[in-house]
Formats: C-alpha cells, structure tokens, sequence
C-alpha cells in the first residue's frame, strides 16, 4: 500500500504545470463607498489568501486559469463570495454591506475572542471540518490544530475519545455550543461520543488556548472551545454523507434544508447513525443522532430553536491493554461478557435570539434544557456482598455464602438547564466596544445503581438499588468586557468576571459511604491586555488572564468532607503575533501558565481505599507556539505548526501500597518529588500539511503528527510513560459538478499509512510486594495502554443536491 500511494502522488506532482495569473482589487464599504482596510480575502479550497491595505485594495499572485471562489469578510459586515475566472483583466470591485446581525455571528460573539482580543485562538472552518469529517469525533477532527493531542479507547476515533490541548485534558477544557456551556456540571468533562456525528451540524470551531476570554460554564483552565452549529443558507439543499472504511466502520448522514421561505424563515434537519467494530477486540459503537434547527430572520431579529440529540451504546474497552501484551496482542479487551456496555443518550433543547437595538447595541439571550440519562453494565465475577453492595450473606442451608457473580448497572439522570445572555454597545465611531454577559445554570443529577441478576439470589430482587445519591449544582457567572481604541490601530482590553458555585450533594456513594454535603464557592477572574496592530494584517498582543476552579465530584465523593482539596487557581501570560500576508499566515506566541494548588493524583488513598487527588503548592506550563500556511504557487502549499514547553511541578509527595504476603494492605510508603514533568503533557507537539492542487477540484495532501514523550503519572519515572510518536496520514479530495446534482465530494483518507505503532493515552499504578526470599521490598510497577490502529482507511461520498 505504501508504494502504491507513493506511486499515485509524485505521479500527480510531475503531472501537471499551468501558467500564472494574478488578480486585484478593492473592497469598499457598499453605503458610504469609503475603503475597508484589513478586510480578509480568501481563495475558497486553498490556503491562497490576503488583506486588504488601508485604501481597500488587494492583490492575489501565482493564480491558475480556472474558475476561483473569493470569500471576502469584514467585520461589522455580511461576508460575500465571488466566482472569479481567471485570468480576470480587469479590477475587481468588492462592495460589502454592514450587517444587521453579523450572519448570526453574534450569538457567539461575546464569548469568543475577536482580532482584537489580545489572547491566543485558532478558528476553524466548516470547509475544513468537512474535509476531515468521515465519521470520527470531533477530537480527532481537530487532531492537527495546535498543541492537540487526540486519544481513543476503540483506537480508530470512534466512541470514547478524548483530547488535551497544552497538556490540559477535556476536563479542563471549557466548551460552549452557540454560547450554552457543554461541560458535564459534575465531572466538567465532554463527552464526545454522546454526539456522534456532531461536526456535520457545525459552521466552525473557535480554541482559545490558555485562560482565554471569559465564557460561560466550567473553568477554562487551559484552553476554551467555542462551537457556533449551522447558520441559515439563502437557498433550499439536501444532501447526503456515507462513508466506510476500516474495522467495519460505517457512516450514513443526510442533511436538507429549506432555504429563506418568505425571505424570513428556515428550517434545516440532519440525521446520522455510525456503526464500528473497533481496533480493540469487541469495542463496538452504535451510534445515532439527529439536530434540527428552525429560525426566524428579520431585519434586526432572529430567533433560533436548535433541538439536537445523541444516543449511544458502546462496548467497554475502559482497561486498557496491559504493558506486556503491547507487542503479542495490542488488541485485547479484558472484558468479555457480551452485554459490557455504555448506554447513554441526550437531548439538547435551545431557543436563541439575537438582534440589533438601535444603531448601537445588540442583545443575545438563550434558555437552554439537556436531559440525559444511561447506564453502564458490568459483569463482576465472584464479587464481595457485604463489602461491595451492603448484602448480607446469603444462607442455603449449612453454606453461609459471602461472595457471588453479580451483574450490575451505574446509572445516571440528569437535568442541565438556565439561561445565557449577553448585551454589546459600538460605539459611532467603533472607537469602544462594551460587552456585558453571563448566565445562570442548574445541574440536577441522580446517581444510583442497580444489580440485575445474582448467581446466587438470596433475598434480593431485580433491580434493587445498592447505592442511590442527588447532586444540585448552582453556576452562575457575570462578565464585562470592553475594548476601547486609545490611539489609531492601538487597543486596551479589559474582561472582569464573577462566577458563583453552589454544590450540594445528598445519599449514599457507589462505595456504600454517606457524602451528604455542600460546598460554596465564589470566585473574581480578571484579564487585561493590549493589541496593536502596526500593519494590515499584521498584530501584536499580550495579555494577563486569572481564573479559579472548584475541585470536581469525585474530589468530593473520595475525600472526607473534612479535607475536600482547595480550588486551583491560574495565572495565565499570553503574547505573540498574528500576521496575514498575500501568501503567507502565521501566528507566534510564548505563554506562562502558573498554577496555585492544582490538583493531581499522588497515589494517597481514603479510608476505604479510592485514590483522591491532592493540591500541590506550585507548578507551570511555560512554551512558545506557532502555527502557520504558505502558498508557494497554485499547486502547492504547506501548513502547520509546533509546540514546545515545559510543564513542571515544583515539589509533591507520591504514595505507593505496600501489601503483605497475602496480598494484604498493610500501609503506604510516601516519596516527595521535586520538579517533575505534569503527567501527559509532552515538550513537543508538532504537525506538517503538505498539500498538492494540481487544478481547483483536486487536492492531494500528507498530514503528519508529532508528539513527544508523555508521563502516565508525575513523577516522571521512564518505566511509567508513553513513547513519543510520528504518524502519517493521507488525504485525497476531488470534486466534480456532474449537472444532475450541484456536487459530488469523494474523500479517500488513509490514517497511519506508515503502520506506526504507537498509544497516545494510558494509565499506571505501582506497589510494594515482599521480596522472593523475605528479604526486603520489591517495586511492581503496572502500566495500560490505550493503542491506536495501524494503518486503516475511510472512503466517503458526499453528494449535494
């Protein structure tokens, strides 16, 4: 396969040469017609772009004969696109007019950062989630951007899936759909697989990586993403998206939409469902999912119902593989009973309205309502009654019976509502910018369990529950922001807020101990900073952001609530540049990202065995980034990024079990560790794109992912850690108009094409046993694996009618 894809693509390099063309222009305010300085245009389906000088005007070099697609935004404007054939002799005129609702970017316009905002953020587009999107979650379609690193418990993408970003995991990730916070209240995680197929009802994606603008939901402790789903379309479409490919993986999606009824009116559906056998012995997903969304576009108004939802089943494949299989059986699954199955499915109601007041201000209110609930099956072979579930034990006549095989089911229910809104002023002269924003929200979540079946009964029933407990969670927060040009190009930025948390928490945990309890929290985040831009397309930022975050459920339900770990706060510094030139792009930065009492995992234990976390006074994440694209002519372009940091700890202590002969818990054994590395958080991050467009409907293109060394725990012991890794994959996509349908896309991915074998993701523990002959102590230290696929494949046709 190697050489054959090798074959096909410097085959297509020699293949093609064409002549050279450029095209200029001017992009003019379509009411006043004075120039619009900085204005971006891009040439659709390549990395080819530009800005506009301060008389408006443009000029695109190394251009081929065909037909291009210029898109042309500005902001406070409606963004255009243009059919352009080249070669074009004349000047080309653009004329934009002011938008009334900023194409409905305004519903996430306050929570996201603007070009000049003075913090660190990538946008990515609907065209390049759709070239990525064959079925995989939205980490994996992401895995390119910079600093990312993606995982999979399946080792294909699909199912449970997981990403960091600077080291940070999805727990420390704020996420917002259209502005409502994502996170779950409880653990602050997203998980992906409860929206299969997500990525085909989004317009983009903006990441903020550091603390970021404030925004609302769970703490952004390392980086923010802001997702904005579908925006109206003028015209009535449908379509349809399958996709096959490796591990008997399968993805079928159609989309259809109205277009503006009455000028005034839309309504747009998709319904998906995947199905994959996993890379991992029987980790199958099946998945479901739909999202409808209807809206009313006024003038100065629109209202949006968005109603989307995810239902999934998936097999476990949680363990991990261990150490010393890696290289005899990367695909074992410890789990074998056939029903060790996740069972989850949630719906998200939203009604949104933006609008203008006045020439000035403009208003953005949502109420949002997720309802979810599932379980997850567990076989649990020869289980311990009084220990585990409070049953006492069982008599059958002279046999006092105190373990059994037990199968049962950890349910959750839980209700997620409130409200978010936010309230813009611009000035006449746009010269201040003044945002108020915030939100209200409650989480209202029962935890239980059941057991369905006993080998051995006694005087249960089906379905009797062992441990049932409530938690209501209260999140309200407050912001304000402003930007205000002090000077021509030179901008002040402030963003104060305040975010309240209340947490009470009643019942029994799944380890048969009361926790019944409360917690209040109040917390004051501030950020300041400056941008300057000294040349179209080319600013200077920094910035100094604070942010608080509360310790999560399990710190809760793990630790005595007389010694529930302190919140963690961070100091974030963020400078760089952004420049964006006729052929060129590029963003570099440098950060510090200083942590007061951030939490981690030492190997302590509770009183009845369950690991907890604990604060450590004084640790960093310290780098410099940068991400960039180079058009070299028409047919090629490269595109990518790196990162390199260092992510220290200053000092903790790490505790190892100590067991007896007989395998029992006899104590701890504390060892203090001074500037280690943070657990999963490698030095280097990189990616490389090589693209080749030999004409407008073809692009051919290699990605290739970088990741350095990653600790599986911190105190950065070479046997506990997880290798670095180089993987390529390979992309073709072509297009054609075959008149009977508006376009066909076929995509061909090839993932992994060199085979590497390689496990972004695992886990560890370590623990003292009595050395063979009595004499002293022996270190067993046991690692788990979570392996990716070798190479693999996904084909897809997408048709749009």
């Amino acid at each position: 396969m190697k050489k054959l894809f090798l074959s096909l693509f410097f085959g297509l390099l020699a293949g093609y040469a064409s002549a050279q063309h450029s095209l200029s222009g001017k992009v003019l305010d379509g009411v006043s017609g004075e120039p619009l300085p900085g204005a971006n245009v891009l040439v659709i389906g390549s990395n080819k772009g530009t800005v506009s000088g301060r008389d408006g005007r443009f000029a695109l070099g190394d251009l081929s004969p065909e037909s291009l697609t210029l898109r042309i935004s500005y902001i406070g404007f409606e963004t255009r696109r243009i059919e352009v054939s080249i070669p074009y002799a004349d000047e080309l005129i653009v004329s934009l007019q002011a938008a009334t609702i900023s194409a409905e970017e305004f519903i996430v316009a306050a929570t996201r950062a603007s070009e000049t905002t003075p913090t660190t953020f990538k946008v990515i587009s609907r065209e390049e989630i759709s070239r990525n999107n064959l079925g995989q979650d939205i980490p994996f379609l992401l895995n390119y951007t910079p600093g990312v690193v993606s995982h999979s418990d399946a080792g294909a993408g699909v199912g449970y899936t997981g990403l960091r970003i600077r080291g940070s995991d999805q727990t420390r990730i704020n996420v917002t759909v259209n502005g409502i916070p994502l996170n779950d209240a409880e653990s602050h995680g997203v998980f992906w697989v409860n929206m299969p197929d997500f990525a085909s009802s989004v317009e983009n994606i903006q990441i903020q990586r550091g603390v970021g603008t404030s925004t609302n939901g769970a703490a952004t402790f390392g980086a923010s993403m802001n997702i904005q789903t579908d925006t109206k379309r003028e015209e009535a479409y449908a379509e349809t998206d399958n996709s096959v490919g490796s591990f008997n993986t399968r993805r079928h999606t159609i989309k259809a939409g109205t277009g503006l009824l009455d000028g005034k009116w839309a309504v747009d559906a998709r319904l998906s469902q995947i199905t994959s056998d996993g890379y991992i012995d029987r980790a199958f997903s099946d998945l479901r999912s739909y999202f409808v969304s209807a809206g009313y576009y006024g003038d100065n108004h629109v209202l949006k119902f968005n109603i989307f939802s995810g239902a999934e089943q998936t097999y476990q494949a949680w363990n991990g593989v261990p150490e010393h299989l890696l290289e005899s059986n990367r695909t074992f699954n410890s789990y074998t009973y056939e029903n060790e199955t996740d069972n989850y499915q949630q719906d998200h109601y939203q009604l949104i309205y933006a609008g203008n007041i006045g020439n000035n201000w403009r208003a953005n209110g949502a109420l949002h309502y997720t309802y979810g609930r599932g379980y997850y099956e567990q076989y649990r072979p020869d289980d311990r009654l009084l220990q585990n579930y409070g049953i006492q034990p069982i008599i059958i006549g002279n046999e006092t019976i105190e373990r059994t095989d037990i199968i049962r089911r950890r349910w959750l229910d839980n209700d997620f509502y409130g409200a978010v809104f936010s309230l813009n002023y611009v000035s006449d002269d746009g010269t201040t910018d003044l945002t108020l924003g915030g939100g209200a929200n409650r989480y209202d979540g029962d935890h239980f369990g059941e057991i369905i079946w006993m080998a051995m009964a006694g005087n249960t029933n089906i379905r009797d529950r062992y441990y049932d407990n409530v938690a209501v969670k209260d999140d309200r927060n407050l912001y304000a922001k402003f930007t205000q040009e002090v000077r021509e190009n030179l901008y002040l930025f402030g963003d104060l807020q305040y975010r309240s948390v209340f947490y009470r928490f009643n019942g029994t945990n799944n380890d048969l101990r009361n926790i019944s309890g409360s917690q209040n929290y109040g917390f004051f985040n501030p950020k300041v900073g400056m941008s300057y831009e000294m040349a179209p397309g080319k600013t200077w930022y920094a910035s100094y952001a604070v942010a608080n975050r509360e310790p999560v459920r399990r710190d809760f339900t793990n630790s005595p609530l007389t010694e529930i770990p302190r919140p963690e706060r961070l100091g974030n510094i963020e400078a760089g540049l952004r420049v964006s030139q006729s052929q060129f792009q590029y963003n570099f930065n440098a950060y510090y990202m200083g942590y007061r009492d951030q939490l981690v995992l030492t190997g302590q234990l509770n009183d009845v065995g369950a690991y907890i976390r604990e604060n450590v006074a004084n640790s960093y994440r310290a780098g410099i980034e940068l991400d960039g694209s180079y058009q070299i002519n028409p047919t090629w372009s490269l595109g990518g990024n790196i990162a390199m940091s260092r992510n220290k700890i200053q000092e903790f202590v790490a505790y190892d079990d100590v067991y007896d002969e007989e395998w029992n818990l006899i104590g701890q054994e504390a060892t203090t560790h001074t500037d280690t590395d943070i657990a999963f958080s490698p030095n280097v991050v990189a990616a490389a794109i090589v693209d080749y467009s030999p004409v407008s409907a073809l692009r051919v293109s290699l990605m290739n992912k970088y990741v350095g060394d990653q600790y599986l725990d911190n105190t950065q012991s070479d046997n506990r850690k997880l290798d670095a890794f180089w993987t390529t994959d390979a992309r073709i996509f072509y297009s054609f108009y075959p008149g009977f349908v508006k376009q066909i896309d076929l995509n061909l991915t090839v993932y992994n094409v060199f085979n590497r074998l390689y496990e972004p993701n695992g886990y560890t523990f370590s623990y003292f046993l009595p050395a063979e002959g009595g004499d002293g102590r022996t270190l067993v230290t046991e690692n788990f694996y979570y392996p990716m696929a070798g190479t693999n494949f996904l084909a897809g046709v997408s048709i749009k009618f």
